[in-house]
């Protein structure tokens, strides 16, 4: 268990891959490209939502984001601390794997895989509005409608998908400048609004009608969901150059700078709009921006800013919908075309899978808006599930001595895991019963594949692929 993987990044007592290989591209993301991979997959186009609807339960709303910025924090630095000892493609999936077992490793590359591809609907349905949006009042192109916005939808889910085909390389640019692009604006408007700021917008520390216990959980339910994506350099480890070292620093600059950015825009947006009007916002930036500098022009500002906000979260996020499954299926526990990859070392198939899921799901969300949003709940239950036994793997090496730390270190690093433990079943808790039922319905649809998988290798038993011998089986 405690063995240093191999250099070719299988698992230590892990099947022979069974999946056509072709030779691993050479790792594209430095310190900076993973730093903005974690930035552009966290901060997608809930950020410009976040204040109105944290501000319709109070300020009490902050003392729950704090809380949760902490175990945002303690979940990197599991990543981090893991992806030093297992520093592979796949994250949740190979610690899972080599913890608990191939069929524990399995359920998290599959709830990851629905996670990433469900996911990617609810952003691509968020930006359509955004680019509905600065088309009227840039262009004066009315792209609405259910046809329009599919239209635009799907080109937009084309644009990361190109971007990833082209390999990691044009991937981590693409991803470093649309990070820039939307990080520099929303933190000025953060740095900016305190020079506006007023205590008297502040909502009551309870805006509800309930106790302030009940708000802070409401609280904490809505910015749960804020930091999905902390795990996207533990995922895309094999394409980071000195893994080692960078995921848990990337995980936690990422995560920090995220962090910064949440508490702040909040803080500003909150002491800039009065209250009244910020609760029944549907643009709370743009708002905030037309309080400080008058006129309409903020929304225009804010809706490019989420354009480029979200092809960001959907370019790292086609990233992350191939690349688990890559890694799964290099191991025998994916179908086996997922482990090809392109002469750039693009894991194509899992591209191209996952955006045709996604359009597919696109559809879905158009349907219906309770449909809709039953999906963003379930994506948000899936996510989860990777993070959970991802901090139980750092808790069983710490507490069985499979790893060599001891004393003061020892204490802290089994404190962190364990705080990522209760982030992650809080999480799991603010999906609320039906995306739990829902998720766990989709998780065990997985199992036939499963079965599937093993019967084509000719395996019985959790990892030994020899035939048990001298069974009566009568």
């Amino acid at each position: 268990m405690g063995e240093a993987p191999p250099s070719d990044g299988t698992l230590p007592g892990g099947p022979a891959a069974t999946a056509p290989r072709s030779s691993p591209a050479p790792a594209g993301l430095g310190f900076g490209s993973a730093v903005a991979l974690v930035i552009g997959n966290v901060v997608g186009t809930g950020i410009f939502l976040l204040p109105a609807s944290l501000a319709a339960i109070g300020t009490v709303s902050l003392v729950a984001m704090v809380l949760v910025t902490l175990g945002a924090v303690a979940m990197a630095l599991v990543f981090g601390r893991l992806g030093a000892r297992m520093p592979v493609s796949g994250g949740p999936y190979a610690y899972a794997r080599e913890a608990f077992g191939e069929f524990a490793g399995f359920w998290i590359s599959w709830s990851f895989w629905l996670t990433a591809w469900i996911g990617n609907a609810a952003i691509a349905v968020a930006w359509v509005g955004y680019v509905q949006y600065a088309a009227r009042h840039l262009l004066g192109l009315d792209w609405g409608g259910t046809a329009g916005s599919v239209a635009v939808g799907l080109a937009g889910l084309s644009i990361p998908a190109a971007v990833n085909l082209m390999g990691v390389r044009n991937m981590a640019a693409f991803q470093t400048v649309t990070a820039v692009l939307k990080f520099v604006p929303l933190l000025l408007v953060a740095v900016v609004g305190l020079l506006f700021f007023q205590v008297r917008n502040f909502p009551a520390f309870n805006a509800t009608t309930g106790g302030w216990v009940g708000a802070l959980s409401t609280a904490g339910a809505v910015t749960l969901f804020i930091y999905s994506g902390v795990e996207s350099v533990a995922v895309a480890a094999g394409k980071v150059r000195d893994p080692a070292r960078t995921v848990g620093r990337a995980s936690v600059a990422g995560v920090l700078a995220c962090a910064a950015l949440y508490l702040l825009t909040t803080v500003a947006v909150m002491g800039t709009v009065p209250h009244e009007r910020l609760a029944r916002s549907s643009a709370p930036f743009a708002d905030a921006l037309d309080q400080m500098a008058g006129g309409s022009a903020g929304g225009v500002v804010i809706a490019l800013c989420a354009v480029v906000s979200g092809l960001g979260a959907l370019n790292g996020w086609t990233l992350l919908v191939a690349e688990m499954p890559m890694a799964a299926a290099r191991h025998g526990m994916f179908p086996p075309a997922f482990a090809r990859t392109s002469a750039r070392g693009a894991p194509y198939v899992g591209v191209l899978a996952g955006t045709a899921l996604t359009s597919l799901m696109l559809l879905v969300g158009y349907a219906s808006s309770d449909s809709f949003r039953t999906i963003v709940l379930l994506a948000s239950f899936t996510t989860v599930i990777p993070y959970f036994f991802s901090a139980a793997a750092q808790v069983l090496w710490l507490a069985t001595g499979t790893r060599a730390v001891a004393g003061a270190r020892l204490a802290r690093d089994l404190l962190v895991a364990l705080l990522a433990l209760l982030f992650s079943f809080w999480m799991a808790y603010g999906s609320g019963a039906d995306a739990v039922l829902g998720g766990v319905l989709m998780l065990l649809a997985g199992v036939p594949v499963y079965i599937w998988l093993k019967a084509r290798r000719g395996e019985c038993g959790p990892r030994d692929s020899r035939l048990v011998e001298g069974i009566d089986t009568g």
